[in-house]
């Protein structure tokens, strides 16, 4: 590629993520000021999400916790009403923050921050136990603010259809464009932090724990499953189910050594990518032209370290990136619910993948027939298939 066109690409990358990241000044605020009546039948749902951050708390009104580093881990939780109106996929955000308007958008009815991890443990055993074991735990991306995080991990909730202890694990992202090396770096030093949230989601009880990482969150996150691997513990005593890789900002490189170090995956590693993931194209320039995971890779290549790669580049979606459709495309969201809300224990691991394809192939005929082609990879080579 010559450098005037990588000059022109990256210019116009940036100016397409700077429109979608200005679309709304004042996006980071949680809390308004005001919430507005609603009655049951104008909410489709209410969420508990269990918050560990490193993320520094803020006096910002509304806003809870900023995009700067915090040494020490802050739990809390958020309550987050989803309104009957809902469109898969969507994200209804208030147009403004001053006041929250239940049966319309999405809304934060209530936060509170636990004084202790002890506290914070106790709450999530409560959880957990009635939710038959299960927790879900989920890793936000780059340029995202507190309040995105947790609006984002409620829509994926609900449109999946997961009835488990919902967890976040929001890492201190400056939600700026411009500030793509302080996130990556706020992520590594956050690595310690997910493997210890990780050990106490398992020690609180849980019996199955699924991951769902996006972007740069899939750094972090495997660098917390390595470091894992690194101490004898890898799958959590066995109590690791599947772990979904969406649009990994991740050098193919690394994630290699990550693999190699980690190894072949006892239950399921679920990789999203997209060849015309725009965010990543840019990611790519920056890092000095080196592929992404999320991007344009070679599956069959990435499958021989035993994850199972989804390609979705000729999925639609209303991001104009093309970043964000593991949850904004209801196709998708539905793939996805599809291991969250699998079989406790499969007869096998073969046979479980078996029935989520066949499952999906079903519901995409159902849904929209040949619009979309999804391009599944897997480690048994004899699964490799298109689902039209």
């Amino acid at each position: 590629m010559h450098l005037p066109s990588v000059v022109a690409q990256s210019f116009t990358l940036l100016l397409l993520l700077i429109i979608a990241g200005c679309a709304n000044p004042e996006r980071h605020r949680l809390l308004a000021r005001t919430i507005a009546p609603a009655t049951s039948a104008q909410v489709a749902g209410e969420y508990r999400i269990f918050v560990a951050t490193t993320r520094a708390e803020t006096a910002a009104p509304g806003v809870i916790f900023s995009g700067d580093r915090s040494p020490a881990t802050t739990y809390a939780f958020a309550d987050v009403s989803v309104p009957a109106t809902h469109q898969t996929g969507r994200l209804e955000r208030s147009p403004s923050p001053e006041v929250a308007d239940p049966a319309r958008y999405f809304a934060a009815r209530r936060l509170g921050i636990y004084r202790d991890e002890q506290a914070y443990s106790r709450a999530l055993h409560e959880s957990i136990e009635r939710h038959g074991g299960r927790a879900l735990v989920f890793i936000h991306g780059f340029n995202t603010g507190f309040d995105n995080a947790v609006y984002r991990m409620a829509q994926i909730a609900h449109d999946a259809g997961y009835d488990g202890t919902l967890i976040l694990f929001s890492w201190p992202s400056a939600a700026r464009i411009v500030d793509y090396i302080y996130d990556n770096n706020s992520a590594t030093a956050s690595r310690d932090a997910l493997e210890h949230l990780l050990r106490l989601v398992s020690r609180s009880g849980a019996q199955r724990i699924d991951i769902v990482a996006h972007s740069m969150g899939n750094w972090v996150t495997m660098e917390a499953l390595r470091q894992l691997a690194i101490t004898g513990d890898r799958d959590l005593g066995g109590k690791l189910a599947d772990v979904v890789l969406a649009s990994p900002d991740i050098d193919v490189d690394v994630f290699k050594s990550q693999m190699r170090r980690y190894g072949v995956p006892d239950r399921h590693f679920f990789i999203f990518t997209s060849r015309n993931d725009r965010a990543l194209d840019l990611s790519r320039i920056i890092a000095g032209n080196r592929a992404r995971v999320g991007g344009a890779i070679d599956a069959a290549q990435l499958a021989q370290y035993g994850v199972i790669v989804i390609d979705v580049t000729d999925v639609s979606s209303p991001d104009r990136l093309n970043h964000t459709k593991f949850a904004e495309n209801p196709l998708l969201v539905r793939l996805l619910g599809e291991g969250l809300v699998g079989a406790e224990e499969p007869a096998s691991a073969d046979e479980e993948l078996v029935r989520r394809i066949n499952s999906l192939a079903g519901s995409i005929g159902q849904t929209i027939g040949a619009a979309a082609d999804i391009v599944i990879t897997t480690p048994l080579d004899v699964l490799d298939a298109v689902v039209n």
